[in-house]
């Protein structure tokens, strides 16, 4: 089974369940809360593993009851955590959820020990990535340190995927570094300073990111699914037809990119990739929480 990297940050998800989401200044009565693991990459290597996927997850934890959360948790799931490294002088991250009855949701994230991830860190892991048939990352890791391994995949011939997410400033030389490009609607419209409001703002926008010198573009779209060009072909994949009420998108981008990445590392085609991705993001989101809320293959297969 050809194996997948992915390097990212661990958080502990702190969530509160109400009504609404308060605005500034605005307390409200929430109705529940949980806590439960979270971080973009530790989402996403869970749902490769969850799915079946031989994965290694980079990162750091702290020397606390989070991080021993976050060991059991990739225990259990089957992430290899030989490129989880503790860090005695930082602790283990957080992020506070707010979700309200719509499954809409506004997230604070405060990066811990994986925010102190270094090029170092990255170098002591060189045999993960170049044993991997696809890298995956995102923007929530110091953004020298994305770069870096970015690079260094794909100097190793690894097949890179980078989830634009939080947004953040990237130089127009290291687009090429990117084979999948995955930012959303809001992501997209980041980088190209310009609103999505149709389908040819859509289509425009991906072309522009190959402008840029990255392969091929899957702009993410919600309920609405997702657009993918590169420079062979260009198409709408709708989201998939779900038999239950979403309650919670937490996670959801996460999961398409952990279920795109394993799609890709079994050399599914990239249309059958992003349906499949979509069908299981789409699950997700009828379900609690982030990584609790990943089905495995054979849930997927029969839903």
């Amino acid at each position: 089974m050809s194996s997948i990297s992915v390097l990212g940050i661990f958080v502990a998800d702190l969530v509160f369940f109400g009504k609404e989401i308060p605005s500034k200044g605005q307390s409200v009565l929430g109705n529940d809360y949980k806590v439960g693991p979270g971080g973009k990459g530790s989402n996403q290597a869970i749902t490769i593993a969850k799915l079946g996927g031989n994965v290694d997850f980079i990162t750091k934890i702290g020397k606390d009851s989070y991080g021993e959360m976050a060991l059991n948790i990739y225990k259990e799931a089957n992430v290899k955590t030989d490129s989880v490294s503790i860090d005695n002088n930082y602790p283990t991250g957080v992020a506070g959820i707010m979700v309200d009855q719509l499954g809409n949701n506004a997230i604070n994230v405060i990066a811990g020990a994986s925010g102190k991830i270094t090029n170092q860190d990255i170098n002591n892991n060189l045999n993960t990535i170049k044993n991997s048939k696809v890298f995956l990352t995102q923007l929530e890791t110091p953004h020298d340190v994305t770069i870096t391994s970015l690079k260094l995949a794909k100097e190793n011939d690894c097949i890179t995927i980078l989830n634009p997410a939080p947004a953040r400033e990237i130089a127009e030389s290291d687009f090429k570094f990117i084979d999948y490009f995955t930012p959303n609607e809001t992501e997209a419209e980041f980088y190209l300073n310009q609103k999505l409001n149709s389908d040819d703002d859509i289509k425009n926008a991906a072309s522009k990111f190959l402008d840029k010198g990255v392969k091929n573009i899957i702009i993410t779209l919600g309920e609405k699914g997702a657009y993918f060009v590169n420079n062979e072909q260009n198409f709408f994949v709708q989201s998939h037809n779900l038999k239950e009420k979403v309650i919670d998108t937490t996670g959801a981008g996460d999961v398409f990119n952990g279920a795109l990445a394993f799609s890709l590392a079994n050399d599914t085609t990239i249309k059958d990739a992003i349906m499949f991705a979509n069908k299981v993001a789409g699950i997700s989101t009828t379900r609690l929480g982030a990584a609790n809320s990943v089905p495995t293959l054979n849930e997927v297969v029969s839903y």
